[in-house]
């Protein structure tokens, strides 16, 4: 067992002493098969030290939401907790009793300013972060450390080769390891992949590139044609229609299809969420030669889409001290949850305890992506899907087929969202 963090002890201790302690025997917690795992350690440690069972409710990642909904349509539920994507939490924040009590200076202090944002919702704290994923950028380390490559790539562009750290970098090394090495004349091997299918990889560029935020700025008004989207788009679109450093059909590749074409060594480099680092195949092409760097920077910076997920009690609990209990206890032993398949935590301290691991080694860069200062989450509207799917997704494929005036379609795609926020 990992030793207690800091960060959600004195929150715990005040829960401990704040009334009947083990008035439940059990809470239920409804979560994915993903989150089940994460905090199962946790869970099991919480019952030896408090007496209280916890009965997860597992659930397909969709179920999560529509249980929910459901349930507090009703004005009723069987659950404790819930453990809830970030995109969902301003859809259940009316829902979710304050947890304030639980963010103390030490937990806020070992939260990034990112996953702190998150936890609120009109100023009121909503959920506790459980865990936090962001993409990060995975290289060939075995093409990155070839000297043939490197004194080829310095001859072309008069610098070392050193995995990217910025949109100049990453554009010539996709250029570059755009090659064909089997001399049939077109190439086997990409430098990297555009993705179509997910716009949070564009969606991190529009931070990178120094927007307040991405499609929506905080007072809520829509910003996708502001100057730092259209950068974003240009260099996004660059890397497939300018460089053709990428393979072709990218308007329908999603985080699947990327992570397959890299593990088949068709791609060189690869901006992916952080977790994949222990979930390459081992009998990948690329298997033991897989590198991890943080996130690109632009002019603002490194920035990253956040993904975690978070703990929250429903106003129906009917358990309510004893699930804020688990909340507070889940966040002091974030470390115990690592060992995983999901590999995961939320706080600096518990990725800390890990990072200089053997077989972790993608968890310095994943601590540095989210605690830059650039790195924002997305706007909490309950409508965020429905811009994703009506307007965001339909843009960017548009873009990527090499053939649209961006400007325009950034405008149109304003036009579309304030419909839906309407």
């Amino acid at each position: 067992m990992q030793s207690k963090s800091l960060l959600g002890a004195s929150a715990l201790a005040l829960l401990l002493a704040a009334g009947p302690a083990f008035a439940a025997d059990t809470i239920n917690v409804l979560v994915e098969a993903g989150g089940e795992s994460l905090q199962k350690p946790i869970a099991e440690q919480f019952t030896k030290d408090t007496g209280i069972n916890v009965n997860f409710v597992v659930v397909p990642y969709a179920g999560v939401y529509d249980k929910l909904s459901a349930e507090f349509a009703a004005g009723a539920s069987n659950y404790d907790v819930a453990t809830v994507d970030v995109i969902w939490m301003a859809k259940f924040a009316d829902f979710a009793e304050p947890l304030d009590a639980l963010f103390t200076d030490n937990v806020k202090a070992d939260l990034a300013p990112a996953l702190l944002a998150d936890s609120q919702v009109k100023g009121k704290w909503v959920g506790m972060p459980e865990w936090a994923n962001a993409e990060i950028l995975f290289y060939r380390k075995d093409l990155f450390a070839d000297p043939k490559q490197q004194a080829a790539f310095k001859a072309k562009y008069g610098y070392d080769l050193l995995p990217p750290a910025n949109w100049k970098q990453f554009e010539d090394a996709a250029a570059f390891f755009t090659q064909d090495t089997n001399g049939d004349g077109k190439p086997d091997l990409y430098g990297t992949d555009v993705l179509g299918a997910n716009p949070e990889e564009w969606m991190a560029e529009v931070l990178q590139a120094g927007s307040p935020g991405v499609v929506l700025d905080d007072k809520g008004n829509v910003i996708i044609d502001n100057a730092a989207h259209l950068k974003a788009l240009q260099f996004y679109t660059d890397i497939l229609c300018k460089d053709h450093a990428a393979p072709e059909g990218a308007a329908q590749v999603d985080w699947g299809a990327a992570q397959n074409m890299f593990y088949q060594g068709q791609t060189a480099m690869m901006k992916f969420w952080a977790h994949a680092y222990r979930q390459s195949p081992a009998d990948s092409v690329v298997a033991g030669k897989i590198g991890a760097a943080p996130m690109i920077a632009g002019d603002a910076g490194i920035a990253a889409i956040p993904g975690p997920w978070y703990n929250i009690v429903p106003t129906t609990s009917q358990h309510k001290d004893e699930a804020k209990q688990f909340v507070a206890y889940a966040i002091a032993h974030n470390a115990l949850g690592i060992a995983a398949p999901l590999g995961l935590a939320a706080s600096n301290a518990a990725y800390a305890s890990y990072e200089d691991k053997p077989g972790y080694e993608h968890f310095k860069p994943l601590i540095q992506t989210l605690a830059a200062p650039a790195t924002k989450g997305r706007p909490l509207v309950p409508q965020w899907q429905e811009i994703v799917d009506q307007a965001v997704t339909p843009m960017l494929q548009q873009a990527l087929t090499c053939k649209a005036d961006l400007p325009t379609l950034l405008k149109n795609a304003k036009a579309t969202i304030q419909g839906i926020l309407q």
